[in-house]
């Protein structure tokens, strides 16, 4: 039987003992909303983001697309796209996702199975709601090489090491020359400047030759 836990945020609930096929039901029904859902070994979550989360995922990627571009860098963003692995059991939706070693192998793919391709090189996490989930857990299991996590006005940079764990990096491994450190100092300044003028000064900052 399905159990529902209630959590202290009124955006945010689980429930227990669901099925991988009930767990396959709700993400057909729910479509294309803008929720998380989150699945590890019968325990869902699901997490409606905040405006906060949404300003800063959003703004994450931009600064991603405007490095990539000044680098002349090829990537592919599949967005809050669902990954999951039945023989795992364990499935989330990251806020952004990239493939950029692997850009060449998913180009013009518009559908992901993790049975035969390769997970993204570079999730985004912006944790500002505090999930209920072990979520760096479950991208351990999915075997994704990079995951960045946003926290109390923090970028961290986690890589997949041989030991299956993540590490804390002091720079990007799916973009080379890109500190958590500039992320953040960019990101904080959301609060004081307009976005237009944070993406011009972050382009000139990010052009080969400058610092990082």
């Amino acid at each position: 039987m399905t159990t529902i836990a209630p959590l202290p945020l009124a955006d945010r609930f689980v429930l227990h003992d669901v099925s991988w096929e009930g767990y396959e039901t709700i993400l057909r029904e729910l479509g294309d909303r803008h929720v998380f859902v989150t699945y590890d070994r019968g325990t869902l979550e699901f997490m409606s983001p905040s405006p906060k989360h949404g300003k800063v995922s959003s703004l994450i990627t931009r600064l991603i697309w405007a490095f990539t571009e000044e680098r002349g860098i090829a990537v592919a963003s599949y967005g809050m796209t669902t990954f999951r692995r039945e023989d795992v059991e364990k499935g989330l939706e990251p806020d952004d996702c990239f493939y950029i070693a692997n850009e060449p192998r998913m180009r013009g793919r518009d559908n992901i199975d993790l049975a035969t391709d390769p997970p993204p090189d570079l999730a985004i996490e912006v944790d500002v709601s505090r999930s209920a989930m072990d979520r760096q857990g479950i991208y351990e299991a999915l075997r994704v090489p990079e995951v960045w996590r946003w926290a109390d006005e923090r970028l961290t940079v986690f890589v997949l090491a041989t030991s299956g764990r993540y590490e804390v990096s002091a720079h990007s491994r799916a973009l080379p020359g890109l500190s958590p450190g500039g992320i953040e100092r960019f990101v904080r300044m959301r609060q004081s400047t307009d976005e237009l003028s944070l993406i011009r000064q972050f382009r000139a900052w990010a052009r080969p030759g400058d610092p990082t």
